[in-house]
């Protein structure tokens, strides 16, 4: 059922307002969300989804997303049990955690009207734990199953490795639902956590996630976002490298098809000194109105030395109507870093390497399929599990069975 406590019980350590303070005009708007909102380190944060009103779709994190879809995750869920989970070994699993009970909330700010309301309606939060120390050699597969298309679900998750530990944690989604999703990562001192989000929806699933993580001293984390099925899916993955030493890696793979909506809104905050930061994303879009959405922001904090962080995106399109937004932003306040840079391409097939592999006997049919494998396999090759790996190869081989692919498209962005 929907959580029904007050805001005061839910945020950690809430600060109380002077009323007799000086109010400043330009926080008031800011505070009831009327000022735009242009760099993601100013995002006004809530626990309550009434603060954060319902969105119009000008809003600057929401002006890509057909609201009209992605609706019906405005309001809490009347329900829990519109999906099921499973957890492939549940040593790791430790008893839920309610709204105010750590380590829930430790870092975790809904920054959106559907994280909000995530965190509201998900009043037991499933828990997997790393304990100290254990390297974890066999993935721990949380598999998420929507029963109905029609029904909504609210949730929140934590992965928590603690130091020293190494783990990969899959997130299997499947099956459809309306569903709206929080998870929350901790990556504690010297822990090494791989977490990778599969959304294998069916075709009329919608599914809006925040994942939030922070990665302590000398830890690291990869995060891989493979988004296939769905009707609307939009993951928005937020890193904070907290500790000195600290390391990302973040990926995403996606194939996008006609009338599909797929969308990843990615942070990361270098806080930490010497922190590093790698992120990679690539999709491929096929039919009529095939969307994709990629927003990468960067926030290199004022005590951030030595830091070292690039962003890349990358989008084929393999047919006409197909449209890919790609927008990376870099927001630096300290000068002595390493390096900082992005980069963002949306193209068409590339004509020299269908010509080297026509050239050498190769039909044009199966060129244009080995340069899109290629191009997809550079991230699905990382993640490190050669079962799942194949998974998603087989996959991409039965999307590109369409000859509709063979047609050579201008890319839109």
């Amino acid at each position: 059922m929907a959580a029904t406590t007050t805001a005061s019980e839910q945020v950690p350590a809430a600060r109380t307002e002077d009323n007799h303070a000086h109010i400043d005009p330009a926080a008031q708007l800011l505070r009831t969300y009327e000022a735009p909102v242009q760099t993601r380190s100013e995002r006004p944060h809530s626990f309550e989804p009434a603060d954060f009103g319902e969105p119009n779709g000008h809003e600057v994190n929401w002006k890509h997303t057909p609201i009209a879809r992605v609706r019906p995750l405005f309001a809490v869920a009347t329900g829990d049990d519109a999906v099921q989970y499973e957890v492939s070994d549940e040593r790791f699993v430790q008893p839920p955690l309610a709204i105010g009970v750590a380590p829930r909330g430790e870092t975790f700010r809904p920054e959106d009207v559907v994280s909000a309301v995530a965190w509201q309606g998900s009043s037991q939060a499933l828990h997997v734990r790393v304990p100290r120390g254990e390297e974890v050699a066999e993935p721990i597969t949380v598999s998420i199953t929507g029963t109905s298309a029609h029904d909504r679900a609210d949730a929140h998750l934590v992965i928590e490795a603690e130091a020293n530990s190494q783990a990969t944690v899959v997130l299997n989604h499947s099956g459809a639902a309306q569903y709206a999703q929080n998870v929350e990562i901790l990556v504690r001192e010297g822990a090494r956590l791989t977490v990778i989000a599969v959304q294998d929806w069916d075709r009329d699933a919608v599914h809006a996630a925040s994942h939030q993580a922070v990665v302590a001293k000398d830890a690291s984390l990869r995060h891989f976002v493979v988004s296939f099925g769905g009707d609307l899916v939009r993951v928005n993955p937020s890193i904070l490298l907290a500790g000195a030493g600290s390391h990302a890696d973040v990926y995403g793979v996606g194939f996008c098809d006609a009338g599909q909506h797929l969308e990843s809104q990615v942070f990361v905050h270098h806080e930490g000194v010497a922190t590093r930061a790698n992120v990679l994303y690539k999709t491929a879009l096929q039919g009529t109105d095939a969307h994709t959405v990629w927003v990468g922001d960067v926030l290199i904090g004022r005590n951030a030395v030595d830091t070292d962080s690039y962003e890349a995106n990358r989008n084929l399109a393999l047919t006409p109507g197909a449209r890919a937004d790609s927008i990376p932003n870099l927001e630096i306040e300290i000068g002595d870093i390493r390096g900082a840079g992005h980069a963002s391409a949306t193209g068409r097939f590339d004509d020299e390497q269908l010509f080297y592999l026509q050239a050498r006997g190769i039909s044009e049919l199966e060129a244009r399929r080995l340069v899109v494998l290629g191009f997809l396999s550079e991230v699905i090759q990382r993640i490190g599990i050669p079962s799942l790996e194949t998974q998603l190869i087989s996959h991409i081989e039965r999307e590109l069975a369409d000859d509709e692919m063979l047609a050579p498209a201008e890319a839109t962005a």
